[in-house]
């Protein structure tokens, strides 16, 4: 008998924490009338990958003890086989949700500027909002797989407002600049003489150097904060700003951006490298002498970085390394051409090869004026050293293989 209570009671006991428990849920999923949800825009950062700022959302409400940040930029360094898959763009990145104050204060050790957009949403649209961001955090639905242009923090937080406030919102661009593409766009927050900028120019594809649409310039978390204060929320007769109203969380004394040093930077380094292959070229034909180390390191090196941009192009789900025309300077079959380029005599196809090799150069430049692509500034030295050690080849073939 005394069992049989015991196994009663107990049962009582877990019916009672259930409907506790769920009574507890169903008031956690309900933001009081004071919440807010606001949009936190985060300054550029002292890392490369830092330079173009940063978005979140946030979630307030005093009356249910939540401050939480939905942070779209997010990836887990355990992952298997990580550098592979960030090399082949097929990592994922998560959406993850802490704590307002553990959020903030990253940022504020960084020395970042954070600037937040608290939304002018009614309790029905926080709750769709909300709703929205707590879907998306589970587990089956928080990963996503990140394009800088097209997918990213900045991206994600404007449709999850678009998607959230069904028809009602119209995001206003109208305010941006016109004329610009996505290779403009990031040069506008990393200089084009850093070493960071360099390795962009020549990763990303002609895809980056079409016009972009004034709404693809949301990438960048700068031009959503911007979005966000010019747009409206309609209901079919009366209109309201969608941002309530704006206040700065922190303005560090001294911002810590992304910098390089002069001295050593693109231009200064490759410059002396281009003025040492001239001199070289220029002692070689001066004293007629054959071809030589020089030759091989020179296609070698170029040989190497055309494949890689090959494999960004052909092996990686990268939208922006397609259609890269620096494979007319890097070329990945001059790896094989450095390996019989000091031959005493050389190949009979290395003579055409090299032809082949001054012709890309010069479909680099036509590519080049014509806007189908623009090439990294700093690489002008390097181009115009290699076309004359080009030609310089052509004369020493010839001669070796008595070419008339």
């Amino acid at each position: 008998m005394i069992k049989r209570l015991s196994v009663k009671y107990s049962i009582l006991v877990l019916v009672f924490l259930f409907i506790t428990n769920l009574q507890a849920q169903n008031q956690f999923k309900r933001l009081s009338e004071n919440a807010e949800i606001s949009l936190i825009t985060i300054g550029p950062g002292p890392e490369l990958y830092d330079s173009f700022g940063h978005t979140a959302i946030r979630v307030h409400d005093d009356a249910i003890g939540i401050d939480w940040v939905f942070n779209y930029g997010r990836f887990n360094f355990n992952t298997p086989n990580f550098y592979m898959k960030f090399a082949r763009g097929k990592l994922l990145y998560t959406l993850w949700v802490t704590p307002y104050d553990d959020f903030i204060e990253d940022y504020i050790y960084q020395r970042r500027w954070v600037k937040e957009q608290v939304l002018a949403l009614n309790r029905q649209e926080k709750k769709q909002f909300f709703d929205f961001l707590k879907n998306n955090a589970r587990d089956e639905n928080r990963e996503y797989l990140y394009d800088f242009f097209f997918d990213n923090c900045a991206t994600r937080a404007v449709d999850a407002t678009v998607i959230s406030l069904d028809k009602q919102l119209e995001v206003d661009y109208s305010s941006f600049p016109e004329g610009y593409t996505h290779r403009d766009l990031i040069r506008h927050n990393v200089h084009w003489n850093t070493w960071g900028m360099l390795g962009m120019d020549i990763a990303i594809g002609s895809v980056t150097d079409r016009l972009a649409t004034k709404e693809e310039y949301a990438f960048l978390p700068d031009y959503t904060m911007e979005a966000f204060a010019n747009s409206k929320i309609s209901d079919g007769t009366t209109e309201r700003p969608l941002v309530l109203k704006t206040e700065t969380l922190h303005t560090p004394e001294e911002e810590n951006t992304y910098k390089e040093s002069f001295i050593i930077s693109p231009i200064i380094i490759i410059s002396l490298l281009a003025l040492l292959l001239l001199y070289k070229t220029y002692k070689d034909n001066t004293n007629e002498r054959s071809l030589n180390f020089i030759d091989t390191l020179v296609f070698i090196f170029t040989g190497v970085i055309g494949i890689l941009l090959a494999f960004l192009w052909f092996g990686t789900e990268h939208s922006t390394t397609k259609w890269n025309y620096d494979l007319l300077w890097a070329f990945p079959f001059h790896l094989i051409a450095g390996f019989v380029i000091r031959k005493a005599r050389p190949p009979k196809w290395i003579y055409p090869y090299v032809k082949l090799s001054i012709i890309l150069l010069a479909l680099l430049c036509f590519h080049w004026i014509v806007g189908v692509q623009r090439f990294a500034y700093a690489l002008i030295p390097l181009l115009l050293a290699l076309t004359v050690r080009y030609l310089y080849m052509l004369k020493m073939i010839k001669k070796a293989r008595n070419i008339t």
